[in-house]
């Protein structure tokens, strides 16, 4: 990720994290590269690296570990010598998940907890402990693993919903402000180092006034941006004001959004 353009602001968040070795809490509108600076982290820093993307049916536990019940009553089912010996074993069924990797890594890594706000109310809270600690149990083995060193735990929210208080003072919190035109240059600059200026100045112009449309449902992201500039450098579409905008679906991604760009 040499192309991830940090903020001094969201540098010294990542920083506070470090030294508190407490999880880094990250706000932002989609798009703003919440997701990216966990990756970006730990390559710049040559870590392991450890993703836990959250669903709606996510449980806290799946983070640390996973006991495949059904796979061992399968093999049970066979009478060959080396399955009745897999079968006896139950660690052979215990998979480990992003989390339990990690406190099991003899050395620092990085964790992404991606769009924690996804799960249930309660799944936050579920990880209270282990994230304070470090540790777990896992009862069906008796083993209890316990991170040698602490990894940098980067979690994500896009606010569907409200987390819970004693969660929050357990994190560093950063809120993602939307990159202002310049350092949006210098992110574009970094996808397409070639791009001529005049070119840039007319699609950012474009962009941000597509942005201050205040009825729109979504704003474009700057990941829309990279996309419509990639199309338009393909296509060799020319920018011209109080014009139409060319691939607006590029965009725009709802059938109102569109019309309001239309009208």
């Amino acid at each position: 990720m040499a192309d991830y353009i940090l903020s001094d602001e969201l540098k010294e968040a990542v920083l506070v994290a470090e030294i508190t070795q407490r999880p880094l809490l990250l706000k932002g509108e989609p798009g703003t590269g919440k997701t990216l600076l966990a990756t970006h982290v730990a390559e710049s820093k040559k870590l392991p690296f450890y993703r836990w993307h959250i669903k709606s049916t996510s449980l806290a536990k799946e983070g640390l570990y996973f006991y495949d019940a059904v796979s061992r009553l399968n093999d049970s089912r066979f009478s060959d010598e080396d399955t009745k010996l897999r079968v006896r074993e139950v660690k052979n069924y215990i998979q480990l998940g992003a989390l339990g990797e990690a406190f099991s890594f003899p050395k620092r890594s990085v964790v992404l907890i991606d769009e924690i706000d996804k799960a249930d109310i309660e799944f936050p809270n579920d990880l209270l402990l282990e994230l304070d600690k470090m540790e777990f149990f896992i009862p069906e083995t008796k083993e209890h693993i316990i991170a040698k060193e602490r990894p940098l735990v980067i979690i994500t929210s896009n606010n569907e919903k409200e987390l819970p208080d004693a969660f929050l003072r357990r994190c560093i919190f950063h809120y993602i402000e939307f990159p202002n035109r310049e350092i949006m240059k210098e992110i574009v600059h970094s996808h397409f180092p070639k791009i001529e200026t005049e070119f840039l100045e007319k699609a950012l112009a474009m962009f941000y006034s597509v942005r201050r449309i205040e009825s729109l449902r979504k704003k474009p992201s700057t990941s829309e941006l990279l996309d419509w500039i990639q199309v338009l450098l393909h296509s060799g579409e020319k920018l011209e004001s109080n014009t139409t905008i060319p691939f607006a679906g590029t965009l725009f991604k709802s059938e109102d959004d569109y019309r309001v760009h239309l009208n």
